[in-house]
């Protein structure tokens, strides 16, 4: 019953926003997609474990297996009886992993299966307190309730306050971006709060004396909440969603020289890294021989592969969305060139950053002349229309005007002879300039 929950809602949640067909469009990153085949399961995984954990040892004492004689060590035993459950604990995570690496044919490296490998050992934590449990409660209550209890912990961990709860609740807090991977440190923390107290309630059920079974419970009691302690230590200091990850390890694949342009291996634009490399190149050619001044880059880098943490483009070294744009999901290489407008052409000043309120901006009108008039000598004016439109829209009251004088300053442009429009494009970034530095004062 509980394998086809977990079927049913792998199907339904990991693809309620995401269908099939964009999924394997890319991209697409092992460790990324295992963490998120995971993320609704780990939950359930332990509520699961928990639950038929406290029956099977409620059942051993029912039968008092401890009362018999000693022909096996009651870590066998418990071993040997918690085996089934561990079992079942780990399909639950276990099948939307494979699910979803079959689904994408990716294959899996040990630091994409590290947060199962996480789950999975937890999943073992869960099991030796649940056993735990059985021995002192009656289990016709307490397993359903242990599981349910154990349930809202973990998802409810997540959803309040203090952040470090969510780190050490078992359930990673930290979504992986494409190219990233967790570090040691985010997986070994909720593996050792919770083991800490798995590892003090066996010892306080294992057979000794009376005088060695006090000092043997207090030692593992302390050394529970201390380790309890340095952990919700080390995991406050990170932020919502913030565990420490590690960046930039997806391959990437390359082509061309000056500039030579590299995309993501499995970004879903692999396939057309030459056309891509053609359109760049073509762009730039376009632009300078149009009498933009555009430096040619060394390279031009699908910003994919920086992770979360995006980098600015420089002259020498472009960061592009490459993969975005031109795979399956993304406009295709009108995109691509519409990148290289934004990366390429340049203003020699700055302009304010939004539309405020009492600012003057005539500037604008001239601006986006420019742009718009550099974007249709690449091929590249709906995208930018569109966008500036979208920004007219939320700021000016008379949005059309205004859009509409950019686009008849810009084709007016266009129809000069070829040898007066790169005079035009600059006297038209002059005058914005000139607009710019008189709203500033």
């Amino acid at each position: 019953m509980w394998l086809g929950i977990v079927v049913f809602y792998f199907f339904h949640a990991l693809h309620l926003e995401d269908p099939y067909e964009e999924v394997i469009a890319g991209p697409l990153w092992a460790p990324q997609q295992v963490t998120q085949s995971l993320f609704y399961f780990y939950a359930f995984a332990y509520a699961v474990t928990c639950g038929l954990a406290v029956w099977e040892g409620g059942r051993l004492k029912r039968d008092g297996v401890w009362t018999l004689a000693p022909g096996r060590s009651r870590f066998r035993v418990a071993t040997d009886t918690l085996v089934p459950v561990v079992c079942a604990g780990w399909l639950v995570l276990e099948l939307p992993v494979v699910m979803r690496l079959i689904e994408t044919r990716l294959i899996p490296t040990p630091q994409a299966l590290a947060p199962l490998l996480l789950g999975m050992g937890l999943v073992v934590v869960w099991a030796v307190i649940g056993c735990a449990l059985g021995q002192f409660t009656r289990r016709l209550i307490s397993a359903p309730l242990s599981a349910v209890v154990v349930y809202y912990l973990i998802v409810q961990t997540g959803q309040v306050d203090p952040v470090w709860l969510r780190h050490v609740s078992g359930a990673p807090d930290t979504s992986l971006a494409f190219g990233e991977q967790y570090r040691v440190v985010t997986l070994l923390v909720p593996f050792l709060f919770t083991a800490t107290v798995a590892l003090a309630m066996a010892v306080w059920w294992l057979p000794a004396r009376r005088a060695v079974q006090h000092g043997t419970r207090a030692a593992a009691g302390v050394a529970a909440v201390v380790v309890m302690v340095l952990c919700a230590h080390t995991a406050s200091g990170w932020g919502y969603g913030n565990g420490p990850i590690s960046a930039g390890h997806a391959p990437d694949l390359c082509t061309g020289t000056a500039p030579r342009v590299c995309v993501a291996a499995t970004g879903g634009a692999q396939d057309r890294l030459d056309k891509v490399h053609s359109e760049v190149v073509q762009s730039i050619t376009a632009l300078r021989k149009a009498g933009v001044k555009v430096a040619v880059p060394r390279t031009v880098t699908d910003s994919l592969l920086t992770g979360r943490d995006k980098k600015r483009s420089t002259e020498a070294k472009w960061w592009l969305p490459l993969s975005h744009q031109a795979g399956d999901n993304g406009p295709g290489m009108i995109g691509v060139r519409y990148g290289v407008l934004l990366t390429a052409v340049r203003f020699p000043c700055s302009f304010p950053q939004s539309f405020a309120a009492g600012q003057s901006v005539d500037w604008v009108v001239n601006h986006d002349a420019a742009m718009l008039w550099a974007a249709l000598v690449i091929d590249a004016d709906d995208p930018y229309v569109a966008w500036r439109r979208g920004e007219y829209g939320g700021s000016f009251q008379n949005a059309g005007q205004v859009l509409a004088k950019v686009e008849q300053r810009a084709h007016n442009a266009r129809g000069l002879p070829a040898d007066q429009q790169g005079a035009w494009f600059h006297a038209e970034q002059r005058k914005a300039c000139r607009h710019a530095q008189e709203t500033a004062r």
